[in-house]
């Protein structure tokens, strides 16, 4: 049976695959024994060797979805001592030969089906190899075919821990996308980690529905499975409707999560066999206390929250005695603080009433910081960026919490969804949980809005359950009833969307919901007075007195930032 010893490297994990020939990768009616996925990743690592230019960064890019050639050619760069960067295909013209480019890669392994995103792109010195194409990239690989674990290698002596094997970008939905650097031994610790924080065995079938350009379906996913001689079973992209019945198909008993997607699965129509499936957990970020409740209730599913930064520089880990709405503590090495960006100082505990309102924000909510031992391994090619994480000597994650008396840490939200509102900061991540308890409620998004006179007001996106309209005298009611939403954090402007935008990470984009603000063709409810009385619609008229008024303190600029 597969140990989950830590090993040096992925390299290492990759190669104990081979000569085992219990089913290792479902995809479709496709399966493959461990065995053959080492011998198709050697295969790869070779061909990558002889392809590479003599001195070139050992970079390749994958612009592809979950299809088989996606974990053949991670293990392929494991085994050469080479990297994987992982191409969005959201990402378009000049901002994808931007990716491509800033990674080095020296050749593009691709798809038919995405090659209309490259006509017209220039990408000097890359080649581009189409893995379903009339049979050339079969023909690069025939003389290959024999290749073992370990035969190829781009250095003597093969790969080691400290070497890269993934450049994966940031979200960048605020500015250019950052490529974090992965090397082998972080990774190959992190899938043995989980793997025994999981107790996966041999048994479990990973069921890999995120995209694997992002490191949640690779480190959450796949390198635990790997790790424990797991099988994986691919989506070639997220379907909510398609869920349980691969679930089923596959003998899925794991997957992973980010973003909205727990919400895209709630939101499908309820069945009588929901609780019919091998399904035993999901690990991921952003899915809310209050999903994840409603998930554990309909499908028999725990969801354990987790946070850690592709970047490796701080995690939290869920402990048993984890209060509701908390992340857990620090993670093994970690010296987690709350740290107030203005000050550097620590941030006092957090303060709640009895309803469980957070009574401090504004003193309690900071910046998590790591000040000890980081697993930070930098950025390629961005000096700047990498400065501005490790400023006097800490690890600033980006990311806003407070932390009670015991020490156990809240996720508050990014740094650029802080509030504030008449001088009192607020989180947006905060707002979001409380709001997403109404139950005609899919989805909702927090975020600051320019106030005409000074600070922000709040505004919220909600998208609706099937069949749900919206009725503003029912969501006031349910805002009065809410014990721990202060009478700051009550969203001034509603708006009301038939989907929630979202990245291809399915996380909320928050940039283009913030750009337009109230003025968006979307219906918008709005509280004119914003400390009292219900919501009436945002008329045409109502936007030119707000423009007015913004234009008469000289604020209206700031509509457009």
């Amino acid at each position: 049976m597969r140990t989950t010893t830590t090993p040096g490297t992925v390299a290492e994990l990759v190669a104990r695959q081979w000569g085992d020939h219990r089913p290792g990768l479902r995809y479709g009616e496709t399966v493959l024994s461990h065995h053959r996925c080492a011998r198709e990743s050697a295969a790869r690592a070779a061909l990558l060797v002889a392809l590479l230019p003599p001195g070139a960064p050992p970079h390749v890019g994958v612009l592809l979805d979950n299809t088989p050639e996606f974990p053949f050619w991670l293990g392929a760069a494991a085994l050469a001592g080479a990297a994987v960067a992982g191409i969005n295909p959201t990402r378009r013209g000049p901002e994808l030969a931007r990716d491509i480019l800033h990674t080095d890669c020296r050749i593009l392994v691709t798809e038919r089906a995405h090659l209309p995103l490259l006509d017209g792109l220039d990408l000097p010195g890359v080649r581009i190899l189409v893995t379903d194409d009339d049979g050339a990239y079969a023909g690069l690989l025939a003389p290959h075919a024999d290749a073992r674990p370990g035969d190829a290698v781009l250095r003597p002596g093969g790969p080691g821990p400290g070497d890269r094997l993934l450049l994966y970008f940031t979200s960048g939905s605020t500015g250019a996308p950052k490529a974090a650097i992965c090397t082998q031994g972080r990774l190959a610790a992190a899938g043995a980690a989980l793997a025994r924080q999981f107790s996966v065995t041999p048994d479990d079938v990973h069921y890999i529905c995120m995209p694997m350009f992002h490191g949640n379906a690779v480190i959450a996913d796949w390198l635990p499975a790997l790790a424990a001689g797991a099988s994986v079973a691919l989506r070639r992209r997220f379907s909510a409707s398609a869920f349980l019945d691969d679930v089923r198909a596959y003998g899925a008993t794991y997957f992973t999560y980010v973003g909205r997607a727990v919400q895209y699965l709630l939101a499908t129509e309820p069945r009588p066999d929901d609780r019919d499936h091998p399904l035993r957990l999901g690990f991921g970020t952003e899915a809310g206390a209050v999903d994840a409740a409603r998930f554990a209730e309909r499908f028999g599913v725990r969801l354990v929250e987790g946070y850690g930064a592709t970047e490796g520089g701080a995690s939290v880990q869920r402990t048993p005695d984890t209060p509701p709405g908390a992340l857990g503590r620090a993670g093994a090495g970690d010296d987690l603080a709350v740290i107030g960006p203005e000050t550097g100082a620590e941030c006092p505990p957090a303060v709640f009433d009895a309803g469980g309102r957070l009574v401090n924000g504004a003193e309690a909510i900071g910046e998590l910081v790591n000040r000890g031992r980081s697993l930070f391994e930098g950025y390629w090619r961005n000096p700047e960026a990498e400065a501005a994480r490790t400023r006097d000597g800490w690890y600033w994650t980006g990311d806003l919490f407070f932390r009670d008396a015991a020490g156990f840490l809240y996720f508050a939200g990014r740094t650029d969804d802080r509030l504030r509102v008449d001088s009192e900061n607020l989180a947006a991540a905060m707002i979001e949980n409380i709001l997403a308890r109404w139950e005609a409620a899919a989805a909702v998004a927090v975020y600051a809005v320019p106030d005409e006179v000074a600070g922000d007001q709040v505004m919220a996106a909600l998208a609706l359950r099937p069949g749900a309209v919206f009725d503003p005298e029912a969501f006031g009611a349910f805002l009065a009833a809410q014990p721990d939403l202060g009478p700051k954090m009550v969203p001034r402007y509603l708006r009301v969307v038939a989907a929630m935008p979202v990245t291809a990470t399915n996380k909320v984009h928050r940039v283009g919901l913030r750009r337009a603000g109230f003025r968006t063709p979307d219906p918008v409810w709005w509280r004119p007075a914003a400390t009292a009385g219900g919501y009436r619609p945002l008329t045409a008229a109502d936007v030119a007195a707000l423009l007015e008024a913004y234009a008469a303190q000289s604020r209206a600029e700031l509509l457009d930032r």
